[in-house]
């Protein structure tokens, strides 16, 4: 069973999957396994008006991520199992590697409340039943998942890749490279050197490229990441850690996310984006995919 809100553009999606439909008290009156995959941002309304109100003694919840739960957001009674699976790929993508290739990918598993005994269990039986298993489950707890996750995000995953990009390619327009083959030289080539870190690690990457670009990676990689980026890091560490980044975005939801919302039509309107969108017109192969 779904539980989806009143309107949800995929509700009519879980119904052509053959699955059943609900809203999330209905859903949550009629289960004893419960996995909330809803946006961080809202789970605390949503445990609140339709979970709590539904949930019986012996029941599991489940989350995709320790956020709500590590930072106290979200409070489940003692009588119920709380444990967390955290595949490491965003939804639609790992629908994809499903649905594809008939394999998930890995993911973390972490048991927060164990009130029947069985909330372990119960985690490895839904990893399986995902194709997780298949990728490789990794025990962990939901302070660690929560704190790593969100400082991988934010320090390299997204906001440090994303910005060290754009700086680089701002650099190189700067001084004169046509705008370009800045994008190709700081964008599209990256994929192929993050695959070959996946693939072998960093030995493997650097095995692969020229001796030219390994002696540049070893002798000047470290002068645009110094020290001063470490120490960056340890900043953004301690505001995940003490909870004052989840209070901030919280209360970023709370009142009504303008600046996220500035931020977000910000980048989206940047001259990498913009230059990027034309050269991906000529790239059909890429399957390129534009969010407006």
């Amino acid at each position: 069973m779904v539980g989806l809100y009143e309107g949800s553009p995929s509700r009519e999606n879980a119904r052509n999957a053959g699955l059943t439909v609900d809203s999330v008290a209905e859903v949550t009156k009629a289960s004893d396994v419960i996995m909330v995959a809803v946006p961080d941002h809202v789970q605390k309304d949503v445990y609140r008006d339709e979970i709590q109100p539904n949930l019986g003694p012996g029941a599991a919840l489940m989350f995709a991520h320790g956020f709500t739960i590590h930072y106290g957001f979200v409070a489940p009674p003692p009588s119920v199992d709380v444990l967390m699976i955290a595949p490491k790929a965003p939804g639609h993508r790992m629908r994809e590697h499903f649905v594809q290739e008939g394999i998930g990918v890995p993911c973390l598993l972490a048991v927060h409340q164990d009130a029947t005994g069985n909330a372990k269990e119960i985690g490895l039986a839904y990893a399986a039943g995902i194709g997780c298993a298949k990728a490789g489950v990794l025990e962990t707890t939901f302070k660690d998942e929560t704190e790593s996750d969100l400082f991988g995000e934010q320090s390299v995953l997204c906001g440090g890749v994303t910005s060290l990009i754009n700086m680089a390619f701002e650099t190189l327009v700067e001084r004169g490279y046509p705008p370009e083959i800045a994008y190709f030289e700081c964008l599209h080539e990256l994929k192929m050197i993050v695959d070959l870190i996946q693939q072998g690690g960093f030995n493997y990457m650097r095995y692969s490229v020229s001796d030219t670009a390994e002696y540049g990676d070893l002798t000047r990689g470290n002068r645009v990441i110094d020290e001063n980026v470490r120490s960056n890091m340890h900043r953004v560490l301690d505001d995940i850690q003490s909870g004052a980044f989840a209070k901030e975005w919280m209360s970023e939801c709370d009142e009504g996310r303008h600046n996220f919302l500035r931020l977000r039509q910000e980048a989206r309107t940047s001259r990498i984006h913009e230059v990027g969108r034309g050269l991906r017109e000529i790239m059909p192969w890429l399957n390129p995919r534009e969010i407006e």
